[in-house]
């Protein structure tokens, strides 16, 4: 009996987090006996190139999603898979053309990573009134659309009107059988002045306005103002210099420490002794899963969504209001003096793991 053919679309175009959820989940699905095809618009950005194994990488050739519409039509008439995951929100509007156009009979699942009102609340009115105008016509033209929290979920709903049962939360593949390896393949790449003995706290995302790194910038400087301490942000983006400028405002530039992008960052996350994630909005934050997962003590801003789900409110590791210094500083103070015990951390996030995601997946796609 063949194997089921399913194809994950989507666009490999930066450092984040939802090329990598997507080849981890690439990864789970092969395993589990499916022929799978990571079909991808454009391969950009640090995660292009490691591809799992099992998996075929079908490129199409283009520079953006939209223009990929044509070659997936091809690539769909062509291979003809069964079912389709279509990763992120241009892909799904490309994904239910191409689908119409292709006269394929296929199953079309779209994955949304982000909660979108939050993260479209500083644009102008008429740019969100055009944005949820095309997810109302676009996504009820899905077989299903998958929400990576709880939170996600409700979103999307409120937006579309789609029906609780046409939307699946399934937890995001964060925690892979390389996890650990890559976590032990050397110490971290940098030892804080002041020696081991130093507590190093880290934040680890985007340079850009969702993670808000200067609310961590401020939250450490008065945490350092009583006790030696470093802070390392892992990630680039546009606000680099805005954020050496304000650890240069707040006297600690000589420690605070931003090394950039790095591929493999599970040493220092493993290492550090409390990883904080600041940001104003979430989907379902990887890097805070991953902390966990590596026995990392942890506190997160309060937001929408994902961090409240994870740490079942605040039971497993401090929540903290999304902006408030004063909370942030003192949730890491504790967390640096009495922290989550590894394996409490580790039992909250079991949902995460690939296979567990990937049985989930498949289920949703009908391949199970």
């Amino acid at each position: 009996m063949n194997a089921a053919h399913v194809a994950l679309f989507l666009s490999f175009s930066g450092h984040g987090g939802v090329e990598r959820m997507v080849a981890n989940l690439a990864g789970g699905l092969a395993r589990r006996g499916l022929r799978v095809d990571l079909v991808l618009a454009r391969t950009e950005g640090g995660h292009a190139g490691a591809w799992p194994e099992g998996v075929r990488v079908v490129t199409l050739g283009t520079r953006h999603t939209h223009s990929a519409l044509p070659a997936l039509v091809a690539y769909l008439r062509r291979e003809r898979p069964v079912a389709v995951l279509a990763a992120k929100d241009r892909a799904i509007r490309v994904a239910v053309v191409a689908r119409r156009l292709a006269g394929v009979p296929l199953r079309l699942v779209g994955r949304l990573g982000t909660t979108v009102t939050a993260a479209l609340a500083d644009r102008p009115a008429l740019t969100r009134s055009l944005w949820y105008l095309g997810m109302r016509g676009f996504y009820p033209r899905l077989d299903a659309l998958v929400a990576v929290s709880e939170g996600v979920a409700a979103d999307v709903s409120a937006i579309t009107g789609l029906p609780a049962d046409r939307v699946a939360v399934v937890r995001n593949p964060v925690i892979t059988p390389e996890l650990e390896r890559l976590a032990a393949a050397g110490p971290a790449q940098r030892e804080p002045a002041g020696g081991r003995d130093t507590p190093v706290v880290l934040g680890m995302g985007r340079l850009t306005r969702q993670k808000d790194f200067p609310t961590l910038l401020r939250a450490f400087a008065r945490v350092r103002a009583g006790r030696p301490c470093r802070l390392v942000i892992l990630g680039e983006g546009r606000d680099r210099g805005e954020l050496s400028g304000l650890a240069r405002s707040l006297g600690v530039e000589g420690d605070v420490a931003l090394p950039g992008f790095l591929a493999n960052p599970y040493p220092d996350l493993a290492a550090a002794d409390v990883f904080v994630l600041s940001s104003a909005w979430e989907g379902s934050p990887n890097a805070l899963t991953e902390a966990m997962a590596l026995g990392t003590p942890v506190v997160a801003t309060d937001c929408p969504s994902g961090p409240r789900e994870i740490l079942r409110g605040g039971a497993v590791a401090p929540l903290v209001a999304v902006g408030d210094e004063a909370a942030m500083a003192d949730a890491i103070r504790a967390q640096l003096e009495r922290p989550t015990p590894a394996g409490r951390l580790r039992e909250a996030v079991r949902e995460y793991h690939v296979d567990v995601s990937a049985g989930a997946y498949a289920r949703v796609l009908g391949v199970d």
